[in-house]
C-alpha cells in the first residue's frame, strides 16, 4: 500500500478525478484528494484555465504544497494536467517523496530545480495532445533515468477523467493498470 496525493486538473475536483482516486483506494492505497479550488468546478477546460490564471499558478502550487503538509513525506505525488504543478514541485523539492505520476502534462524540470536522483517518475500523455506538453514530456523523460514515458494514440487532453467528454475508456484503463503497477513497486 502506498500513500498518494492526487491533484486535480483545471476544471476542478470533478467526479472523474474522484473516481480515479477511488480506483486507487480500491487497490489498497491511501489517497488524499485536496481541492485547490475550494469547491469550484468548471464545465469547460477554458473556464478552468481562466480561473487558475485569475488565482495565479503560484497560488495553485502553494495550495497544493500546503495541502500535502500533513501527509506523510513519503507520499507519491500524482497530478492531472494543472495538478502536475504542485505534484512536480513536491516531488522535486520535498525530501522523502517515493514517486511522481504526471498525467496529461509536465513542467520542465528546471522550473523547480534538478530532478532528485533515483526518484521514480511516470509521465502519461496523448501523443497529439496540443495541451499535453508532449515535447516537454519527452525531454523530461530523456533527462531522468528513472522516468517511464507513456504516449497514448490520440489528441484528447483529460482522457482519464470519466466525467468529461474527452474520456477515452481504453486509454484510461491502460493508464490505470500502469499507474497501479507503479504504485505497487513503490509500496
Amino acid at each position: 500500500m502506498a500513500d498518494v496525493v492526487v491533484f486535480h486538473h483545471a476544471q476542478g475536483l470533478t467526479p472523474g478525478v474522484l473516481a480515479f482516486a477511488d480506483e486507487l483506494r480500491a487497490a489498497g492505497h491511501r489517497v488524499a484528494t485536496p481541492d485547490l479550488y475550494a469547491g469550484a468546478t468548471f464545465d469547460t477546460l477554458e473556464a478552468g484555465i481562466a480561473h487558475a490564471e485569475q488565482l495565479g499558478f503560484d497560488t495553485v502550487i502553494e495550495r497544493g504544497v500546503a495541502a500535502a503538509g500533513p501527509l506523510p513525506s513519503t507520499a507519491a505525488c500524482l497530478g492531472f494536467s494543472l495538478g502536475v504543478m504542485p505534484a512536480q514541485k513536491l516531488a522535486q523539492t520535498r525530501g522523502g517523496t517515493k514517486g511522481a505520476i504526471l498525467l496529461h502534462a509536465c513542467v520542465p524540470p528546471e522550473y523547480f530545480g534538478p530532478w532528485p536522483p533515483g526518484l521514480p517518475l511516470q509521465i502519461h500523455v496523448m501523443e497529439n495532445d496540443r495541451l499535453g506538453d508532449v515535447d516537454v514530456a519527452r525531454e523530461l523523460a530523456a533527462t531522468v533515468d528513472t522516468a517511464e514515458l507513456f504516449l497514448y494514440p490520440g489528441e484528447r487532453h483529460l482522457f482519464t477523467d470519466r466525467s468529461l467528454g474527452e474520456h477515452d475508456p481504453d486509454a484510461a484503463a491502460l493508464l490505470m493498470r500502469r499507474v497501479l503497477a507503479f504504485l505497487q513497486r513503490l509500496a
